[in-house]
């Protein structure tokens, strides 16, 4: 019966689970998890209705239960589960208690080794206890960090203990055929399906990459450091500013872009003076390909870029300009196609003065930037991004945007926003 594929409903909405689970099932999905969040969200009816819904399908409950084993394990079987999760870093005790319950009404325990220190020594010490599978998972706020299962600890906890193994966390097509070959007899996948607008294809296509197909999905990818600028050019600032929680937005500065424009790359910054285009020009000496001028000129009126400034900085490399202040030659720059934003337009220029520096943390329209952070533009307007969270930044930004795919995709089928979101029942009334 090894391998085969669970799928993760990880959602809030359990009338949206039932019609991707049946999606998932049509794609060959052998496991069906009620997730998490929609336990939390629907309670045991959410496995109350799976179980009526998939009478022939095995389903799983992920409670991630960490104290009185026995009384949540009793709860989720008569709900009809037949797997419960039960957390590595629960008491042996409560673990116990959990196989136990488990026995008694028909159902097994998996342990979810979520944040366990060492995975191999735990498999060891849980498998006497009774339990019937083990998973190794990276959970989704580290998968954000640009984490993913490691296989290397799947072979060697494999070789620790005779449970079947399950392995979760940012699987997609194109890297599950590692972790079937490491030894994984169950493969969870949430994301990769479950957010996709096709999900009965993408479940397919996860059952053949399985069996040792080569498939090239492009679905859940999780993105490091060295592919930012693949990840920012994907995305909208409208989905960084969901990603990070409304944080980073530059107000007040206006877009000098073509239609469908967009400006991605790392900031280099300057602080000068209202007209003084000295430091913006050298810092065009120091710049890097890809690399962003951000200028802080105080939201003065007169100008410190313009056209041979642009012309310059497009054989250095440089992708773009912001300016806390003013620019000129505009028309010049439109038709370079040079993106562009800052506070005025205006036709004087001042004098190459030499106030100011390079490369020092500045202000624009009261946020801060620092040299190497992310700068993404587009019409909707300028985000900045730290350097030191645009992995995680990025990699939510696309989940976002997936996750909006799927939802546009039950928009088109006849259902509305307001439906998808059940927003009447699920209205704060905080």
């Amino acid at each position: 019966m090894w391998p085969v594929l669970q799928v993760a409903l990880d959602l809030m909405h359990l009338k949206r689970g039932v019609e991707i689970a049946h999606e998932a099932v049509g794609g060959g999905v052998d496991w069906i998890e009620v997730g998490t969040p929609l336990i939390k969200s629907e309670g045991a009816e959410s496995i109350r209705t799976m179980r009526r819904e998939f009478p022939g399908k095995k389903i799983v409950a992920d409670t991630k239960t960490m104290d009185v084993g026995s009384f949540e394990v009793e709860i989720a079987a008569k709900a009809g589960a037949d797997v419960i999760t039960v957390m590595g870093l629960a008491d042996d005790s409560t673990i116990s208690e959990a196989v136990m319950a488990a026995r008694k009404y028909g159902a097994e325990i998996m342990i979810d080794m979520l944040n366990v220190p060492n995975v191999a020594e735990r498999s060891k010490e849980v498998e006497p206890l009774g339990v019937s599978y083990i998973c190794l998972h990276i959970g989704i706020d580290r998968q954000m960090r640009g984490s993913g299962a490691p296989v290397d600890l799947l072979k060697e906890v494999a070789g620790s203990t005779s449970v079947p193994l399950a392995v979760a966390g940012g699987i997609t097509a194109e890297t599950v055929g590692g972790y079937v070959k490491a030894g994984a007899s169950i493969i969870i996948v949430g994301g990769g399906i479950i957010k996709t607008e096709d999900v009965t294809g993408a479940a397919a296509n996860m059952k053949k990459a399985m069996s040792g197909i080569k498939i090239e999905s492009g679905l859940a990818k999780k993105y490091n450091e060295t592919e930012l600028f693949d990840v920012f050019s994907i995305v909208s600032t409208p989905n960084v500013s969901d990603a990070y929680h409304k944080q980073g937005v530059i107000n007040g500065l206006t877009p000098h872009l073509s239609p469908g424009q967009r400006m991605i790359g790392r900031a280099l910054t300057v602080q000068t003076a209202n007209g003084d285009w000295a430091k913006p020009v050298e810092a065009i000496d120091r710049a890097k390909d890809g690399d962003i001028i951000v200028i802080s000129a105080g939201g003065g009126d007169v100008a410190v870029w313009g056209e041979l400034a642009t012309e310059s900085a497009k054989i250095a490399g440089v992708r773009g300009v912001v300016i806390d202040g003013a620019i000129r030659d505009i028309c010049d720059i439109r038709a370079m196609g040079f993106p562009s934003f800052s506070k005025h337009v205006v036709p004087n220029a001042g004098e190459p003065k030499g106030y100011g520096g390079i490369g020092i943390e500045v202000t624009i329209c009261d946020k801060t930037v620092r040299t190497g952070d992310w700068i993404i533009g587009d019409e909707n307007g300028l985000m900045v991004v730290p350097k030191e969270n645009a992995v995680e930044i990025a990699n939510r930004s696309l989940d976002v945007r997936e996750r909006e795919n799927r939802t546009r995709e039950e928009i088109r089928r006849g259902s509305t926003l307001s439906k998808v979101n059940e927003l009447e029942k699920w209205e704060s009334i905080k």
